[in-house]
């Protein structure tokens, strides 16, 4: 045993709010397994006994093997059970054994001895040893009299209370089912109740590897980021669990074990050679230098190493070891699965799975137990990014992080805020902008929506996107943006760089950025949001779209609205589940005056709608509504609000109220005063809206007729919109105005012939 101890050391580690143990098996022979190897499990039975209070075991290899709570408690257990007998109870002695009868003493001794060593190696063994000697000492039994009768009673009710001990212990209870045809020596049953998580040495995140046996599977695919670095899901049904499992396995699970050596030892060299924090705001040129460093630095660890490695696992092993050094681990797999749409990792870290919610499967849990070293290191590397702090005096940080096409939103907490440690709110970004016709295609909103959008957005309205959190406020934002006309400047205010900014300037949009300083912040080198505002007042005629209307920023809003300082579209998003839930939140929570609210001309209510049953949900634009002038005090009481289009949930479908189709708009008259054919002309306008309309719809069914969708994505939106305008001012010229008959046919036209073109079909 001292032998043992000395080429197995262990280590106690507190590691968020629990005590992990790590037993050093660097050098052995074998992978250490407790289902497979007697000295492996009486090794850790005897660590056990002296530090009772672990909640998880690990031993450490080439590979972390982890064992949970529930596996960690099967040990303790037997662990308490040894020490209870040897130290408290002290069966080993004559006392206990045999107290009458010298000459039983030692036979009784070496039996019980065999028998508590073969508990630490095999517990199973032992139950049926116990049994065997009971059965043994009851025959024996038979042939006594007088005071060595007496002596075996005594014997033989220690030997019972053995046994029940170990009946009660959840090993034995959970092997039950298992023990008809088990055979004395095999430990094929224990293979079913020790699985341990195979942990690579280069991060500290536990995966839940094995399927578990009484779920059902729901759906599985594959991510693919490169041909070499591709992760497996599944998503399974667990009997009486409401959340289904999202169960991953990356690449970086399933290594083969000299690949698994050769990134241990260049994650140490390139550990020395951490980025400054300065290279942290380039953090894609970052990534490419230590891709490159990481390629090199492997290629001659394999060399001096005699292993082999292929081009293609050269690239998968450095794009691993940037993913868990400069990079963000298992978060970043998470995020090339376009499915995903949020991620929670929730305090104490390490005792809770990460969440994340499905487009197709809605909240899942996961396979992933994240660690507190993780979580930390990720914590500063988003300090770094953001140039925002995160301390006890700002436990809040918002922030973004863009790895290649892949955009996401970071909210972290932190003590005091959040008692129990680090947690995390991640929201991933479509790679590509949602547009009218995709948001169509997912029945968010309808065609008439769609054309009623698109033409208040040209007719340069006022327009807030309302909605309760995970509602597509940002979403629909980013999509009405791509209804402006190209040639407008666009000046984009937010705290939280989400709107796809980067995407319409890649579509030759004519756009800047301003970031500031986010609402949450106390002290910052950032500007205030509403200093952004007035400042964009002096950068010309633009339109300008705030992220969220949060804070004070509205003031200076709702100041350059009223004074008509701003010519084109504005538009933002706002919290609120109703048009008079936004003008309770600008007036009462954000200080407007109620006069300046009227400067608002259309809100947008995007809500989820959940089944009966509570277990599903969808986002839907939910109602359309103008803001009226001619209310003094509250717009609720004096018809302020006047609804264009409302939902209805028995239909699923946006529907144009009277108002609408009877031309009572205040606010659509007043875009058709402004253009000439349009003044006093209800039909003329109504006829663009509806065509408009037609022409999202038109884009949907021929992208489901020809089973392509790319039509629908940002960059041949912005083309159609271009088309769509360009053929209405040629039809204008020639005839006055844009009509329905005659715009469409010629769009069409050249809709299928940009198809063929493109070779969609």
């Amino acid at each position: 045993m001292t032998q043992e101890k000395e080429r197995n050391p262990y280590e106690i580690k507190r590691e968020g709010g629990e005590d992990v143990l790590y037993l050093n098996y660097l050098g052995a022979p074998y992978v250490p397994n407790l289902a497979d190897f007697p000295e492996v499990m009486e090794r850790t039975i005897d660590v056990i006994a002296e530090n009772p209070n672990i909640s998880r075991i690990i031993f450490s290899q080439q590979k972390n093997y982890n064992y949970d709570f529930r596996e960690t408690s099967y040990l303790i257990e037997i662990a308490q059970l040894y020490t209870y007998l040897m130290k408290h109870e002290r069966i080993l002695s004559k006392n206990k054994l045999a107290p009458t009868q010298d000459m039983l003493f030692s036979k009784r001794y070496n039996e019980v001895f065999s028998f508590l060593i073969l508990l630490k190696q095999d517990p199973l063994a032992a139950f049926f040893e116990i049994k065997k000697l009971i059965i043994q000492e009851k025959i024996f039994l038979e042939k006594l009299g007088g005071a060595s009768r007496s002596d075996q009673f005594i014997y033989l009710n220690l030997l019972e209370k053995i046994k029940e001990f170990l009946e009660k212990t959840k090993l034995i209870s959970d092997a039950t089912p298992y023990l008809d045809d088990y055979r004395k020596g095999e430990r094929e049953i224990y293979n079913k109740l020790f699985k341990p998580d195979v942990i690579p040495n280069f991060t500290f995140t536990r995966l839940v590897s094995d399927l578990p046996s009484d779920a059902e599977i729901l759906d599985q695919y594959k991510l693919v980021n490169e041909e070499y670095d591709v992760s497996f899901v599944t998503i399974l049904k667990k009997k009486d669990e409401p959340k289904l499992l999202y169960h991953i396995i990356p690449p970086e699970n399933t290594l083969r074990e000299d690949h698994s050596i050769l990134l241990n030892l260049a994650r140490r060299v390139l550990v020395e050679h951490q980025p400054k924090a300065e290279e942290f705001t380039d953090i894609e040129r970052t990534r490419r230098v230590f891709f490159n460093i990481s390629r090199d630095l492997l290629r001659d660890l394999a060399q001096s190493k005699g292993i082999i490695i292929n081009y293609s696992e050269l690239n998968l092993l450095a794009t691993i070891l940037v993913r868990h050094t400069v990079g963000f681990g298992i978060i970043e797999v998470l995020l090339q699965d376009k499915r995903i749409q949020d991620i929670s990792l929730n305090a104490p870290i390490s005792l809770t799975p990460i969440f994340i919610r499905h487009q197709d499967y809605d909240e899942c849990s996961s396979n992933i137990i994240p660690s507190q070293e993780d979580i930390d290191s990720w914590a500063a590397k988003f300090r770094l990014i953001s140039g925002r702090p995160l301390d006890e005096a700002n436990p809040i940080l918002d922030t973004q992080l863009e790895i290649g096409s892949i955009r996401a939103r970071i909210a972290v907490v932190q003590r005091p805020l959040s008692p129990d440690g680090l947690a995390y709110a991640i929201r991933r970004h479509r790679e590509s902008p949602w547009t009218f016709p995709l948001f169509v295609q997912n029945k968010m909103m309808n065609p008439l929506a769609a054309g009623l959008l698109s033409f208040l957005t040209d007719g340069s309205r006022t327009i807030l996107i309302a909605g309760t959190r995970s509602s597509g406020k940002t979403s629909l934002l980013g999509s009405l943006m791509l209804e402006i006309i190209p040639k407008y400047r666009i000046i984009v205010i937010e705290d939280s760089l989400e709107l796809p900014v980067e995407s319409l300037r890649n579509l030759k949009y004519d756009i800047l950025r301003m970031k500031v300083r986010s609402a949450l912040l106390k002290e910052t080198t950032e500007i205030s949001a509403d200093d952004g505002i007035r400042t964009s007042l002096r950068l010309g005629d633009s339109c300008l779209i705030i992220g969220e209307v949060r804070s004070l920023e509205a003031r200076a809003l709702y100041e350059a609205m009223r004074i008509g300082a701003l010519a084109n579209v504005v538009a933002g998003t706002i919290h609120g589940a109703s048009p008079y839930g936004v003008f309770d939140r600008v007036v009462n929570d954000l200080q407007v005056p109620a006069t300046s609210f009227k400067a608002t001309d259309i809100i947008a209510v995007a809500n989820p709608i959940k089944t009966p049953d509570g277990l599903h949900s969808w986002k839907r634009v939910v109602g359309l509504s103008e803001v009226r002038k001619h209310w003094k005090k509250d717009p609720l009481e004096e018809k302020g609000f006047v609804d264009l289009l409302k939902y209805n949930v028995d239909k699923d479908e946006l529907e144009p109220t009277e108002d609408l189709i009877n031309g009572d708009s205040e606010v659509i008259k007043d875009v058709a005063s402004n253009v000439k054919g349009w003044a006093g002309n209800w039909d003329a306008v109504w006829d663009n809206i509806l065509l408009r309309a037609k022409l999202k719809k038109e884009l949907v069914n021929t992208a489901e007729k020809i089973k392509n969708y790319r039509i629908l994505e940002a960059d041949f939106n912005t083309l159609s919109n271009h088309v769509f305008h360009k053929i209405s001012d040629e039809i204008r010229e020639e005839i006055g105005l844009p009509i329905s008959e005659r715009v469409f046919p010629e769009w069409q036209k050249w809709l299928n012939s940009e198809i063929k073109k493109r070779k969609f079909i």
